[in-house]
């Protein structure tokens, strides 16, 4: 997947660059991925949140760290367009 949100439940930061990230995948024809840090560390996957758990939300772009606390609409898009 080449963009993925991290979040977690119940966090407003991660419900706004949900819908950020709505907006502008599907102005891009892009789709992303959620990935809640939470119940992955709850399946023993626990590296994530580990990693990016005080930072969230956080955008990855191709795996890598885009993003974190809110989107960088311009940057995504230029990031996306190249």
């Amino acid at each position: 997947m080449r963009i993925v949100l991290l979040s977690r439940a119940g966090c407003a930061a991660c419900a706004t660059a949900r819908a950020e990230l709505t907006r502008i995948c599907a102005d891009v024809g892009e789709p992303f991925e959620e990935v809640d840090v939470d119940e992955r560390a709850t399946a023993g996957e626990k590296e994530l949140r580990a990693e990016y758990g005080d930072r969230l939300p956080v955008v990855l772009l191709d795996g890598e760290e885009h993003s974190y606390w809110t989107v960088d609409e311009g940057r995504l898009r230029n990031d996306l367009a190249s």
